[in-house]
């Protein structure tokens, strides 16, 4: 691609530094009770951060466990969820929505997702339901929820379980529901680039129902109600206490995280606006200042003159940094072929997984940056039409 763009500093996928500088102290401190206590698992700051997250989730129990994909796996099992069941779950999720589930002992049912939001089709969903068909779980990707009015019409006529994966959905609202809220139950993820993130992994089931929490927490735990005590097959699956203090610090901060994901999000659109005649388009926003934006996804469509790859590859030589999440969708992975599913099964989830291009997104990302990010995509649209097209912008430097 013959462009000629000048070095200027980089700009990262992710930045925690912004986020975490502001409250350095706060954090030090919250690590420092936790050394002085002693109590490194099963420990205070665990507790309070459970009740204080399942709040802020609009739900009234909450269990800390080692990682996201325990959330799940355990908590389908704690809600029921076992062999002999189906569970349809979206074919264009992370690995572990699918490792979840047959964690579980249940069936995975893949269907497609929605082409412009990239959630799970539920008009879909509906015509993959059997007998056997126990729970669905909606997975609310890139940090916006599925339609919680539709979900629950179809999960009320079917008799269905609701289990959110909410991993990347922290805070999400819509239709006057938050994610955590609307099903028996759901998952979410602490990793450090979550929206609240950890030190490391870490992971909470956040559910309506006591006897949903009480078997999570022997799940855990071992399997054990009490000590020495086991009336579960459970695992070792506990979310530190030093990762609960950090995470408890961060929390009263995560609404206005979001919201200034939002408002990145709102830039990038407005930015991005002159590319969509030329099949660069954002993934559609339908729950308004409801989604977190835990990632700012644009499809890079067939009728676009540039290809992915390169332009992936000229945004990163340029320093700027982007993901694809995800490129494979499930049912091709190699490690579950077993499953039966087909190149062509779900062509809506595999057009997205050829097309789609994570831009940098979040606290902390300037308007300077998203501008840049932008300009650049504009450039290089640019050198592939080979005439100046594009309607001016305010300040639409490239360096």
């Amino acid at each position: 691609m013959p462009y000629s763009i000048p070095t200027v500093p980089s700009i990262p996928f992710v930045d925690l530094t912004a986020q975490h500088q502001p409250i350095q102290a706060k954090l030090e401190q919250a690590v420092l009770t936790v050394m002085r206590q002693g109590d490194y698992v099963l420990g205070q700051a665990l507790s309070d951060f459970e009740t204080a997250f399942a709040q802020a989730c609009g739900s009234a129990y909450g269990v800390g466990v080692a990682s996201g994909t325990d959330a799940l796996a355990l908590g389908l099992q704690a809600c029921g969820i076992g062999a002999g069941d189906e569970v349809i779950l979206p074919a264009n999720t992370f690995v572990a929505t699918l490792i979840g589930v047959l964690r579980s002992g249940a069936t995975p049912i893949f269907v497609d997702c929605d082409p412009h939001t990239a959630l799970i089709d539920l008009m879909a969903a509906e015509k993959a339901i059997t007998a056997r068909t126990r729970a669905i779980v909606p997975v609310h990707l890139y940090g916006q929820m599925v339609s919680p009015r539709k979900l629950l019409d179809l999960a009320s006529t079917y008799d269905l379980l609701i289990f959110e994966d909410a991993a990347q959905a922290h805070l999400a609202e819509c239709e006057g529901y938050r994610a955590g809220s609307i099903g028996m139950a759901a998952a979410f993820s602490f990793y450090p680039s979550k929206n609240l993130g950890g030190f490391g992994d870490g992971g909470m089931l956040v559910t309506r129902e006591e006897i949903v929490a009480q078997t999570m927490r022997s799940l855990r735990n071992y399997g054990a109600t009490r000590k020495y005590f086991h009336t579960d097959l459970g695992t070792n699956s506990r979310l530190d206490t030093i990762q609960a203090a950090v995470l408890q610090a961060k929390l009263p901060h995560l609404y206005d995280w979001n919201c200034e994901r939002n408002q990145i999000a709102r830039q990038y659109d407005a930015l991005l606006q002159p590319l969509a005649d030329y099949g660069i388009l954002p993934i559609e926003n339908r729950c308004g200042e409801g989604h977190v934006y835990h990632l700012y996804v644009i499809r890079i469509t067939a009728t676009s003159p540039l290809e992915r790859t390169a332009l992936q590859t000229a945004l990163g030589e340029l320093g700027i940094q982007t993901g694809i999440h995800y490129p494979i969708p499930c049912h091709l992975q190699p490690a579950f072929k077993h499953l039966g599913y087909r190149a062509g099964d779900f062509p809506q989830a595999e057009a997205h997984s050829q097309e789609i291009l994570s831009l940098p997104m979040y606290p902390g990302l300037t308007q300077a940056q998203v501008e840049r990010v932008v300009s650049v995509i504009r450039a290089l649209v640019e050198v592939e039409v080979n005439q100046s097209w594009l309607p001016e912008i305010s300040q639409p430097s490239l360096v």
